[in-house]
């Protein structure tokens, strides 16, 4: 457990050098499913990172974990971003539904929990369900979700996942 977590947590310091903000984003994801790095990606301000179960690949996966930090994304609100993100799902998943979590202030920096339920896509009719927590640093925006091929999230699932985020910290280097 410990390792995942020190991995983990080398993932989200490289992701802040990236960004070269002098703030850190850390998630302790969940060690029940023995997170692996399955894509590390960058493209020109932005860096994604996804995480799967140990046990299962990128193509064939039950839960992705995905963090994504775009630097010098500093204006506007995490409310837009939320929006943003539903509108671009809408694009492939014309059913999908948006539901707003929770919203608030961290210490500073402002976020938001939610939610975007699809049952199908234009081009599969497998469902996807994502739980959104986008945070707004000072140098960059941090958009992270966690994300099952279900049409929709169970209320457990739900209360697990608002709790993984709500425990991350966005703290000075």
């Amino acid at each position: 457990m410990n390792k995942q977590f020190i991995v983990i947590c080398l993932v989200l310091t490289g992701i802040a050098n990236f960004t070269k903000a002098q703030e850190n984003l850390k998630i302790a994801w969940p060690a029940e499913f023995k997170w692996k790095i399955a894509s590390d990606q960058k493209s020109g301000n932005t860096r994604m990172v996804e995480l799967i179960p140990g046990n299962e690949n990128i193509t064939n996966w039950t839960i992705i974990g995905t963090m994504v930090s775009t630097i010098g994304a500093t204006s506007g609100s995490v409310e837009q971003a939320m929006n943003m993100t539903y509108n671009q799902t809408l694009k492939s998943a014309p059913l999908a539904k948006l539901k707003m979590i929770e919203k608030g202030i961290k210490s500073g920096p402002a976020w938001i929990l939610f939610r975007i339920e699809s049952p199908k896509f234009n081009n599969s009719p497998t469902p996807e369900s994502q739980l959104y927590y986008i945070i707004q640093g000072k140098k960059a925006r941090y958009s992270n979700f966690v994300a099952v091929k279900q049409p929709s999230l169970g209320v457990l699932f739900v209360e697990k996942w608002v709790r993984v985020f709500k425990n991350s910290i966005l703290a000075d280097r």
